[in-house]
C-alpha cells in the first residue's frame, strides 16, 4: 500500500511546482519583499538538556560555572584542571546552558573540546549551535558545523533537525544543506519525515528554491511522504522568491487536505501584504474568521503597519478593529501608526477621533503622536484646538516638542507672519493681531518660555520667506528678553545678510557671536568668504583666508574660483594670479578648476607663454590636471598660430593617461581646417567615432565650413549627410557655413535649396549669407537670381548701411544689375521706392540714367 500513496504523492508534487497551471486566485505584476521564518516555526525547539538530580553534579557544575565567570579567565586554574577529568556529557550540556553569555559559553565549549578523554556528543553540539543561533553569531556557527561534521558523532533524527533548524536561523542555507549531506553519507544519522521538514524550513530562503525542490524530491524518493510541516516552509519560500502560482498552488492543495491552520493562513496573508495586495489579505483575513482561525498577536502588528505603508488607512483600521475583537491588547506604537497614517492622508477627523480612543483608554498620547497630529493641520482652528485640548496635561518636556511642531507647521502652511505673531505674544510683546488674522490668546492659558529653539524655527521661516529685516529685528528681540541665540541662528542670519550683499552687518554679528562664546563654524566663514570674493575683494578674501587657516576651516573652492572668473573676465588677471599665489601661500591649495579659469583668463589676454608657466607650475606642484585644464591651454595655443606645441599637448594629454573630450577634438579640427590640413581634420573625426566621442554639431559646422574653403563640397554635402544619419541636428551656424560654402565653392543653385530648407526650420539667416549668395549668382552670369537675392534682402530689411564693410559689395552688385536689360528697370523700382537705404539712382550716374 505503501508504494501507490508515494506515487499519488510524487504525481502531487509535480502538480504543486509546476508553473503552468492556471490558477483562478492568481494576481498580477506584483513586487515581493522577504519573509523571515523564526526558528521555531512548526515544532517546539527540539530539548537537548536532561535534567540530572544529583547534587555532585550540581556541585561540579556550579563550580565550572564559577571559574569561568572569573575574571581574568585562567586556563591554568588549578580547580579547572582538577575538574576537567570528571566532565561528561550531561555535565557540559547542563553548564552551558546556564551561561547568558554566548562568548563565555563558546569559550567553555572549546576548553572542554580540549580535555583528554572527553568528546562531545550530538546534545552538547545541539546546546552550543542554540546558543550561538540565539546570539546571532554567523562565524563561530559555520565553524561549529563544520566541527560538529568531523567530529563523526552519531545523531538522532530529531537531534539533526534542531541542529539544522539552528542554522537556518541565521540564513546559514549552504552549512545546512553540507552538514545534512555529510551526516547521511557518513552513516551518522538516518534522516526521517521530522529531519527533512527541518532542513525544508532552514532552506527555504529565496536563493534556495531549486534546493528546496531538490530535497522535497529526495525525501520522496527515500519512502517518505508529504505533510504539512514539509509544505509550509516551501509555501514560505515560494512567497519569499516572489512565485505567486506555486504559493497559491501549495496553499490550495493544503486546504484540500485540511492542513491549513492559522500559521499557514498567516503566511500567505504576510506575503499578500507585502506584494501590495492589500484587498487580497483582507479577503484571506475574513476566510480565516469563517474557519474561526485568528491571527496572532505579532501578525496583526505586523499587517498593520503593512497596510499603512501602502497608504490603505481603511483596511488597516478595519484589522486594528478585529485585533481588539480578539481580545489582543493594543498599545501606543499601534495609534501611532494609524494616526500617522490617518494624518498623511490628511484625515485628520479620524486621526482625533483615535486620539480621543487613547485618552479615555488610559492610553496618554505621546509627543509623537501630537506632532503629527499638528503637523497635518491645515489651518489655525485646528491647530488652537489640538494646543488646548493638549498642553495643560504635558510636562516642561512635552510642551517644548508641542510648540516646535507648532512653529513647523504654521512656518509649512506658509503662514510665517502667524507663527511670528505667536513668538512675539510668548515672548510678551504684544502686537495688532488683527493684522495676521491669528488669535492666541487661547493658546497661552498655560504660561510658556520663549525657548531658542522657536526664535530658530521662525527666524529660518522669515529667512526663507524674504524677510531677513524683520528676522534681524526678531533676532535683537530675542537677545533682549535673554534668550541666547544659538551657532545655527547666527550662521543663517550671517549667510542671509552675505547673500543680501550686507557684509558690514554679516561682520558684526560674527563679532557679537564670537563675545557670545559661540565658535564660528566653516560654514560662517564661507558664508563671508563667498561674499568677499563676490565684490572681487582680493584683500577682505585673503584676510577671511587667514581666520579659516587659525580656525582649521577650509575654503570652498567653488568661491575662489568665483573671484579668479570674475577678476579674470575684468581684464585684472595679474590680480587673479596673485590672489592664487597667496591663497597657496596660506596654506590652502587652490584646485584645478581656478588655475584653469586663471589660464584662460592670461590666454584671453594674449599671455600664453605665462599661462605654459602656471601650467608647469601646478603641474610641478604634484597636480594632474584635468582635460578642461588641456583643452584652455590647446585653445590657446591654437589660437596663437603655435600648432605644433598645441599638438605636442594633446599627445602629452594622452600619454597621461586623459581621454580627449569632444572639445578637444574640435579644437584640433579647427586648427586644421584653418591651417588647410582637412585631411587631418577629417581623419580627427574618423577617430572620434573609434574612441567613442559623439561629434557635435560644432564639429560638423568646422569640417564643413573647412571643406568648402578647401573647395571640396561634395565632401561638405557628405558630411551634412552624415549629421542626420548620426542623429545630430543641425543648427543655424551649421546651415549658413553650407549655405556660404557651397556659394563660395561656385554653387549658389544648391546653395538656395539649403537657405530654403533652413527658413521651413523657421532659422533667420545672416546679411553675410545673402551677400555670399547675391556675388555667387554675379559670378556665374545668373543676374535674375542675384536680383531675386536683393529684392529678398530688401524685403528683410538685410541690406548693410555705409559703416558695413559689405556695403561695397551690396553697391557693386547693383552696378551690375543696372547695366543688365533684364534686372535694370526691377532695381531702378526698388531704389526710386527708397527701398534700399543710403542709395540713389545718381550714385550711379549713367548707369542709373540709362
Amino acid at each position: 500500500m505503501a508504494l501507490p500513496r508515494i506515487s499519488k504523492t510524487l504525481r502531487t508534487l509535480f502538480k504543486l511546482i509546476n508553473p503552468s497551471i492556471i490558477n483562478p486566485y492568481a494576481l498580477h505584476s506584483l513586487s515581493f519583499t522577504k519573509i523571515t521564518f523564526p526558528i521555531s516555526l512548526f515544532y517546539s525547539p527540539f530539548s537537548t538538556q536532561t535534567p540530572f538530580n544529583n547534587s555532585e553534579h550540581a556541585h561540579v557544575a556550579n563550580g565550572l560555572i564559577s571559574i569561568f565567570f572569573e575574571r581574568p579567565f585562567s586556563p591554568e586554574n588549578p580547580e579547572l584542571k582538577r575538574l576537567a577529568p570528571v566532565l561528561t556529557t550531561k555535565l557540559v550540556e547542563t553548564v552551558l546552558n546556564c551561561f547568558k553569555s554566548w562568548e563565555i559559553a563558546h569559550l567553555f565549549f572549546t576548553w572542554a573540546s580540549n580535555q583528554s578523554g572527553y568528546r562531545h556528543n550530538c546534545y552538547t553540539y545541539n546546546a552550543m549551535a542554540s546558543i550561538l543561533s540565539h546570539a546571532r553569531q554567523n562565524g563561530p556557527l559555520k565553524a561549529l558545523a563544520l566541527d560538529f561534521v568531523n567530529s563523526n558523532c552519531s545523531i538522532t533524527p530529531g537531534g539533526l533537525g534542531f541542529f539544522l533548524r539552528c542554522l537556518g536561523s541565521l540564513e546559514l542555507v549552504s552549512e545546512a544543506n553540507f552538514v545534512f549531506d555529510q551526516v547521511k553519507k557518513k552513516g551518522l544519522c538516518v534522516p526521517n519525515d521530522y529531519t527533512y521538514a527541518c532542513l525544508l524550513e532552514a532552506i527555504s530562503k529565496p536563493s534556495s528554491i531549486d534546493f528546496l525542490e531538490m530535497r522535497l524530491q529526495e525525501m520522496l524518493d527515500s519512502g517518505w511522504e508529504i505533510n504539512k510541516y514539509t509544505l509550509t516552509p516551501l509555501l514560505g519560500a515560494y512567497c519569499n522568491a516572489g512565485q505567486f502560482e506555486k504559493a497559491l498552488n501549495i496553499f490550495h492543495e493544503m486546504r484540500e487536505r485540511n492542513w491549513v491552520d492559522a500559521h499557514v493562513f498567516s503566511v500567505l496573508v504576510l506575503s499578500f501584504s507585502k506584494w501590495g495586495e492589500v484587498d487580497k489579505a483582507f479577503e484571506l483575513i475574513e476566510r480565516m474568521e469563517d474557519h474561526s482561525l485568528v491571527m496572532n498577536e505579532k501578525t496583526f502588528f505586523v499587517l498593520i503597519n503593512g497596510f499603512v505603508r501602502e497608504s490603505r488607512v481603511d483596511k488597516a483600521l478595519q484589522l486594528f478593529l478585529k485585533m481588539r475583537k480578539s481580545g489582543f491588547g493594543v498599545d501606543i506604537s499601534l495609534y501611532d501608526v494609524l494616526i500617522g497614517g490617518l494624518c498623511k492622508n490628511k484625515e485628520l477627523e479620524k486621526a482625533l477621533c483615535l486620539y480621543s480612543e487613547m485618552k479615555e483608554l488610559g492610553i496618554r498620547p505621546d509627543v509623537g503622536i501630537l506632532t503629527k497630529l499638528i503637523s497635518s493641520c491645515s489651518n489655525e482652528e485646528d491647530i488652537i484646538r489640538l494646543l488646548v485640548e493638549t498642553q495643560e496635561d504635558m510636562d516642561e518636556e512635552g510642551i517644548i516638542w508641542l510648540y516646535n511642531s507648532v512653529f513647523h507647521c504654521l512656518i509649512n502652511m506658509g503662514l510665517v507672519g502667524k507663527a511670528h505673531v505667536l513668538l512675539r505674544t510668548i515672548m510678551g510683546i504684544m502686537g495688532d493681531e488683527s493684522d495676521s488674522g491669528f488669535t492666541v490668546n487661547e493658546l497661552l492659558k498655560r504660561k510658556v518660555r520663549p525657548l531658542t529653539s522657536y526664535f530658530r524655527i521662525v527666524i529660518d521661516g522669515l529667512l526663507k520667506t524674504d524677510k531677513l529685516d524683520m528676522a534681524l529685528c526678531l533676532f535683537k528681540d530675542m537677545t533682549l528678553i535673554g534668550c541666547k541665540p544659538d551657532r545655527l541662528i547666527y550662521n543663517n542670519l550671517i549667510d542671509e545678510l552675505c547673500n543680501s550683499n550686507r557684509l558690514e552687518e554679516s561682520y558684526e554679528l560674527l563679532r557679537d557671536m564670537e563675545d557670545s562664546g559661540l565658535e564660528p563654524t566653516q560654514f560662517t566663514h564661507n558664508s563671508l568668504y563667498g561674499c568677499q570674493c563676490r565684490r572681487e575683494n582680493v584683500a577682505g578674501a585673503l584676510e577671511l583666508l587667514k581666520r579659516m587657516r587659525m580656525h582649521g576651516h577650509e575654503p570652498w573652492m567653488k568661491y575662489s574660483t568665483l573671484l579668479v572668473k570674475w577678476l579674470c573676465k575684468h581684464r585684472k588677471v595679474d590680480e587673479a594670479c596673485n590672489f592664487l599665489h597667496d591663497m597657496l601661500h596660506e596654506g590652502f591649495l587652490p584646485d584645478i578648476v581656478a588655475y584653469s579659469a586663471a589660464m584662460d583668463g592670461l590666454i584671453k589676454s594674449e599671455q600664453v607663454d605665462r599661462a605654459l608657466r602656471l601650467f608647469k607650475d601646478i603641474c610641478a606642484r604634484g597636480y594632474c590636471p584635468d582635460v578642461i585644464a588641456y583643452n584652455t591651454l590647446i585653445n590657446g595655443l591654437f589660437k596663437a598660430k603655435r600648432i605644433s606645441e598645441a599638438e605636442n599637448l594633446v599627445n602629452e594629454m594622452v600619454m597621461k593617461g586623459l581621454i580627449p573630450s569632444v572639445v578637444t577634438y574640435n579644437l584640433l579640427i579647427d586648427a586644421w581646417c584653418k591651417s588647410g590640413d582637412i585631411d587631418r581634420a577629417m581623419h580627427c573625426l574618423s577617430t572620434m567615432f573609434e574612441e567613442e566621442r559623439e561629434p557635435s554639431v560644432i564639429t560638423y559646422t568646422t569640417l564643413i565650413d573647412g571643406l568648402c574653403a578647401a573647395g571640396r563640397s561634395d565632401d561638405a554635402l557628405k558630411v551634412w549627410d552624415d549629421i542626420a544619419s548620426k542623429g545630430c541636428a543641425p543648427n543655424r551656424i551649421t546651415f549658413m557655413a553650407l549655405i556660404s560654402g557651397l556659394s563660395k565653392c561656385g554653387r549658389p543653385d544648391t546653395a538656395l535649396v539649403y537657405l530654403r530648407k533652413m527658413e521651413e526650420m523657421e532659422m533667420k539667416a545672416d546679411c553675410f549669407v545673402y551677400i555670399t549668395l547675391l556675388s555667387a549668382f554675379l559670378s556665374n552670369s545668373n543676374l535674375p537670381k542675384a536680383y531675386e537675392i536683393l529684392k529678398e534682402m530688401v524685403d528683410k530689411g538685410s541690406i548693410p548701411d555705409q559703416t558695413n564693410k559689405n556695403h561695397a559689395i551690396v553697391r557693386d552688385a547693383i552696378l551690375k544689375l543696372l547695366a543688365d536689360d533684364l534686372t535694370s528697370s526691377s532695381v531702378k523700382a526698388l531704389i526710386a521706392k527708397e527701398d534700399i537705404p543710403s542709395i540713389n539712382l545718381s550714385d550711379f550716374g549713367s548707369a542709373g540714367q540709362s
